[in-house]
């Protein structure tokens, strides 16, 4: 049923062999490695990028819905952002004193987002999250941390989770994870841990929308016990909103940070927030060398004009509308509603995969992932929009499911969906929303 021809991913193959003498896992990625694409059906190394488009060292194409793990908002190699970049390089990159650049783009940042009066510049996610918890235990005189979500890879999240190896269980013991949309679990820990929390920080919304007034119950919560509130907008930001999940929800935190999509693929973080916080990073040590590198800034620049003056996120939002609704009829019509469902704001959406029929969900993604990469389609179960995503991108996309999810319905129900695999299945790498 819908058989399709496997694409060659030799190349790909090769060039993972050769790279895992060098380099561990052959990525400098988890979420980009071969733990989460599947090694004899998927590509592994990609050669170039433009607009919605990439294609792998194989020479195959793909409309990609990933786009860079939510970094590429725009779309790859955008024409402005690429102008901008190359003028700047011409006149250097790193400079020996602070560059005009930083000043522009963090009163950009402080002119869309409602939180911030101030502004930092870090390089990744996990710079500008953990310079939120510094600063936080720094303004509040406590250690302890509550988290929602994903938030980098730095001792103090990362501890909390299945992927705690390295980190001292000194450091551990002072995060505690509570569940999203629940109010209840959470003022049982900061009724558990009275006095000691330092900061609340948390995804405004990652695969569900927060319930009606869960944000602001939050906010109120923090406020009470003097804790520092923060939104964890790295992919939220430039995304939800011109001013981030904060301005869609009507929730405004102390602090937040924002990274991923703030330069289309450059490397590119901040953390911002109020002033009476955010100027103690003239005594909290936050500071690197590439923070205020301009190649990174240029491009940020474009981003955040886009942002506002074309409204980005406006745009990425009925994109992705489009691609839900179109998506749920498929998934009615062929009555696979038992195994998966949608979920998420359309800019950054998700097929979710249920186990079924004895099977788990990993084995399902496996398959699901093999024939929508057969088929020209760069998913693992996510629909990223960017603002390259044309009308006749979601209909070729909405094609291939069409193809797709009748098939791994028909595997599911005739108990054959191991022996279409040509790889091994996937397996869990750590839940963390």
């Amino acid at each position: 049923m819908n058989k399709h021809t496997p694409r060659d991913y030799s190349a790909s193959e090769k060039w993972l062999a050769r790279a895992e003498q060098t380099i561990p896992l052959g990525s400098q990625t988890f979420s980009k490695s071969k733990t989460q694409f599947p090694v004899g059906a998927a590509p592994l190394y990609l050669e170039k990028g433009k607009g919605a488009k990439v294609w792998d060292i194989d020479g195959n194409e793909y409309l990609d819905f990933m786009n860079g793990l939510l970094c590429v908002s725009l779309g790859y190699a955008d024409d402005d952002v690429t102008q901008a970049v190359y003028d700047q390089i011409q006149t250097g990159v790193s400079f020996s004193l602070p560059h005009k650049l930083e000043v522009e783009v963090a009163e950009k940042l402080v002119e869309l987002i409602p939180c911030a009066e101030k502004v930092r510049f870090g390089k990744n996610g996990s710079d500008a999250t953990s310079a939120a918890i510094r600063l936080a235990r720094a303004y509040t005189g406590k250690d302890m941390v509550l988290v929602c979500g994903y938030h980098g890879w730095q001792d103090w999240y990362i501890g909390s989770t299945a992927r705690n190896l390295g980190v001292p269980e000194a450091t551990q013991a002072l995060t505690k994870s509570f569940p999203f949309n629940d109010i209840d679990a959470l003022k049982h820990l900061v009724e558990q841990y009275d006095g000691q929390v330092a900061a609340i920080i948390m995804e405004p919304m990652n695969v569900e929308y927060p319930k009606d007034g869960y944000l602001a119950e939050v906010q109120a919560l923090a406020k009470a016990h003097n804790i520092v509130f923060v939104f964890d907008e790295t992919i939220t930001g430039c995304r939800f909103a011109k001013g981030g999940a904060q301005e869609l929800f009507g929730v405004t935190p102390d602090l937040a940070t924002f990274g991923k999509g703030l330069a289309n693929g450059f490397p590119l973080s901040a953390i911002v927030g109020k002033s009476d916080i955010m100027d103690l990073m003239e005594d909290v040590f936050f500071s690197g060398t590439f923070g205020g590198e301009t190649a990174s800034l240029a491009a940020a620049k474009v981003v955040l004009d886009k942002v506002d003056y074309q409204d980005v996120p406006k745009q990425l939002a009925e994109t992705g509308q489009y691609l839900l609704e179109g998506l749920e009829r498929l998934i009615t019509k062929y009555q696979c509603q038992n195994f998966v469902n949608t979920a998420g704001h359309p800019s950054w959406s998700f097929l979710q995969i249920a186990d079924s029929n004895g099977y788990t969900s990993f084995e399902l993604k496996t398959l699901f992932m093999q024939e929508m990469l057969a088929r020209g389609i760069l998913t693992f179960g996510s629909h990223n929009i960017s603002l390259a995503h044309s009308k006749a991108d979601i209909d070729e996309l909405l094609a291939r499911y069409q193809e797709v999810l009748p098939m791994l319905k028909d595997a599911i129900t005739n108990r054959t969906v191991i022996e279409q695999l040509r790889c091994q299945p996937l397996e869990p790498l750590f839940k963390v929303r």
